[in-house]
This record gives structure tokens, sequence and C-alpha cells, in this order.
């Protein structure tokens, strides 16, 4: 299937599909709306992610040390109560198991990534402020990318506060990261790159993106979902050929895994699968 042949079948799905598909440091392949903004569900993680790895480059954080685990924030509106998680709306009861003791950063990191704990999401951005997240995609050359709350943040939510991320922006975030662990560039020095791409190949969800390459093709990534919104945004790193970025972000009545955030093989995650196996088919060529 060509890219214009792939672009035509988008064309019936119904929603917003977009893409990008690009070797690192080469620009892209293919786009399809890569600029269009799309609600970030749990993509945004990945800029928390860095963010708390530059706090700790800098001295003002210490991963491993104990923080307490508890369940309450600040709203990222003024004058807004604080607020809390669901458990039933998060993957991992391996974090509530600690509501009221303690973990260290790294591992609240690592949850929040493998299985996208909104509670270890909310106490990372606690300790980096969501001012860090957005230098993030500052660094990375994002233009159109937002993090400007909290998961669960409602009060800031129905006040017009949200989180947007673009296919384009998170290419050159995941992008940025992965040459970074190479060679030195704008978001850490290459062991903490590798540190976080480490992270990101651990990851547990893997019915949309990695469910479309082959059995035990390395990809770093990070998806998103809630009902009406599935993402998968990676590095792919083949064996015989250059890694290359590849982001799909719907937002599509396709996507109807359902609020909890509970993993759901639905017609999106097989779209999102479909193209990343129609970028693998064309690897040599990208």
């Amino acid at each position: 299937m060509t890219w214009d042949e792939l672009d035509a079948h988008l064309d019936g799905v119904p929603g917003t599909v977009s893409a990008y598909l690009g070797r690192l440091g080469a620009g892209p392949t293919w786009t399809r709306h890569a600029d269009a903004t799309h609600y970030a569900a749990s993509t945004m993680k990945a800029a928390v992610l860095v963010a708390l790895h530059r706090a700790a480059e800098a001295g003002a954080l210490d991963l491993d040390a104990p923080v307490p685990v508890r369940n309450e924030f600040d709203s990222a509106l003024p004058g807004a109560p604080r607020f809390s998680c669901a458990r039933h709306y998060d993957n991992d009861e391996a974090v509530w198991d600690r509501v009221g003791d303690s973990a260290s950063l790294r591992w609240l990191a690592h949850r929040m990534i493998v299985r996208s704990s909104n509670l270890a999401t909310n106490l990372v951005i606690g300790h980096v402020g969501l001012p860090a997240v957005a230098e993030v995609w500052a660094l990375a050359g994002a233009r159109h990318s937002v993090t400007g709350r909290g998961i669960e943040d409602f009060a800031a939510r129905d006040a017009g506060i949200t989180n947007l991320v673009t296919a384009a922006d998170l290419a050159a975030l995941l992008g940025a990261l992965a040459a970074g662990a190479h060679t030195p560039g704008p978001l850490a020095p290459p062991a903490a790159c590798a540190a976080m791409l480490d992270v990101l190949f651990a990851q547990e969800h893997r019915e949309d993106l990695a469910a479309g390459l082959p059995e035990g093709t390395r990809i770093a990534h990070k998806n998103g979902w809630v009902r009406g919104v599935r993402h998968g945004a990676g590095v792919v790193f083949p064996d015989d050929a250059p890694p290359y970025a590849i982001v799909v972000c719907t937002t599509t009545d396709l996507a109807d895994g359902g609020p909890t955030g509970e993993e759901a093989e639905d017609d999106a995650c097989r779209l999102i699968a479909r193209i990343s196996a129609a970028a693998w088919a064309g690897r040599h060529d990208l």
C-alpha cells in the first residue's frame, strides 16, 4: 500500500486520524494532519518523564529518595479545591498499594509509563511542576502541545485547562529523546536519555503500535486512551534499517475502549496497528 493509498483509506475513518512517520534526523516520509491537536490522554506522560529526569540532572530531585504516596493534589485552577484520583480509573494496583507509605520517584516514573498509572503521574507532576513539563515541550521543538493539568483535575478541565498533543510534536519529543541517547541534545545528557528510553522500551500496553510489528521488535513508546481517543507514539529500532519515529493520533468513535483505562483491543487499536505494520513494511524506504 502506498502512502497515498493509506491516506485515501484513512479518509473514510470517522473523526480525525493524524500521523507522522520518518527516520530520526531525516524529517518525515509521510504525515497526515500532523499538526492537528488531540486531547493528549496518557501520551503527555512521556513529557513528564523527561521533566523528572531533567530535574534530577539539575540536582533538584533525587530519583531514588523515598517520597510520600498520597492521593491528594493541587488543582491547576487557582483557588480550586484539591483533587484526587479514582482507583477504578487507574491501571496499576501496585501504586495504589503504596498509598499511605512511600516510593521512589524512579519507581513511580516507571509505573507511570509501563502501566500508565494516573496516580503515579500526578505524584511525579507534584514534584516537578507543570512549568517544567512545558519547558520539555519547548526544548523538543513542539509547536502546539500543552500539558496544562494533572490527570482527573476536573475543576481545571471544566475551566478549559487541558492537555493537548499533535503527532508532529510527539514525534519531535520522542525523536529528540532517542537521538539524545547517542549525541548530546536539548533534553538531557546521553545517559539520562538512554535511561528514559529503557523505561519506554518496557511499556506493557502493546495493543496498538507494537501489535503491528514482528514479535521482539524493539520499540520505545507511550500510548494513551480514553473513550473517543486512542494514540500511539514511539521510535522503532529495526535490526536491518535505521530507527524511525511513528506517531498515530486518533480522535474517533472507533476508540471504544471505555473510560476505565483498561487495555482494550478496539477498532482504533487495530487501525493504529495496521498503520504501524505498513510503516514496518516500508522501513527500508523511509
